[in-house]
């Protein structure tokens, strides 16, 4: 894979499929329909699916490309592959809360190793440079050339004053039970991959998901993280989290950055 092309590809694709979905966001109107999975997709989940899709597809024609939106891609497997969330949190944006991302990665021999994750209602720009390197580029944004760019590293977490990040529509009991066994000294919620995010930049130690979610909806979070010197485990074992699993599944999972003292499931 040629990563300096894939950068700008990810990055380029992602403003514009951004672009879209804050079209559709702010008009007066738009339609909601239930998948079969009862979950909510809107015109804006197809119509970036749509854009990042082709120019995926027109960059790297070799390339396996998984997308939420695309179910016939759900049943293919290869060891590299594109997979891409088109709009992670329809959910907020149907609630207009602007918490939704587009994730776009790429994963290699299970590993997300490059992603980008835009955040176009909060004008936020997280993604892997050509060197593996996390970075938030700094708006107003300019599709063909980078702007000011902040390098991303974790916190060196207080493990007696944690700072915790949580699922805003997902959260439980469980998830619940489970931080209170840390010292926390502050919590926040936040929707779609932008948890990942919050750990990388260092705004967040620790993000515990204890909850279905898909490779789509992690994999260009995970790449940013991983970046920035983070860590993402499953949650019942601690074992590594990979990717490219049957149905691109995932388990519950651990986000966090070095030096929290985790606890058994």
């Amino acid at each position: 894979m040629d990563f300096d092309k894939l950068e700008e590809v990810m990055r380029r694709l992602a403003l514009e499929a951004g672009d879209i979905i804050m079209d559709i966001y702010n008009s007066d109107d738009f339609e909601v329909r239930s998948k079969s999975d009862e979950s909510p997709v809107t015109e804006a989940d197809e119509a970036a699916d749509r854009h990042i899709h082709a120019g995926l597809k027109g960059a790297f024609p070799d390339t396996l490309i998984v997308t939420e939106e695309q179910a016939a891609s759900h049943g293919s497997q290869a060891e590299n592959f594109l997979i891409v969330d088109p709009l992670d949190g329809t959910k907020e944006f149907v609630k207009r809360r602007g918490d939704f991302t587009v994730n776009i990665a790429y994963v290699e021999n299970g590993v997300p190793v490059r992603g980008v994750v835009y955040a176009p209602a909060k004008d936020r720009l997280f993604y892997t440079m050509d060197d593996g390197n996390s970075v938030e580029e700094l708006g107003p944004f300019d599709k063909d050339e980078a702007g000011v760019l902040t390098p991303l590293k974790v916190r060196s977490p207080d493990n007696e004053a944690l700072l915790v990040v949580a699922s805003k529509s997902h959260r439980d009991a469980a998830t619940d039970d489970y931080i209170n066994r840390y010292n926390v000294a502050d919590m926040k919620s936040a929707g779609s991959s932008l948890k990942l995010c919050l750990v990388a930049s260092g705004e967040a130690d620790l993000y515990p998901r204890l909850g279905r979610t898909m490779e789509w909806d992690t994999a260009a979070g995970d790449a940013v993280l991983r970046g920035a010197g983070g860590q993402m485990i499953r949650f019942d074992d601690h074992e590594p989290f990979t990717y490219g699993k049957e149905r691109y599944e995932n388990p519950f999972f651990i986000a966090y950055a070095p030096g929290v003292e985790l606890k058994s499931a």
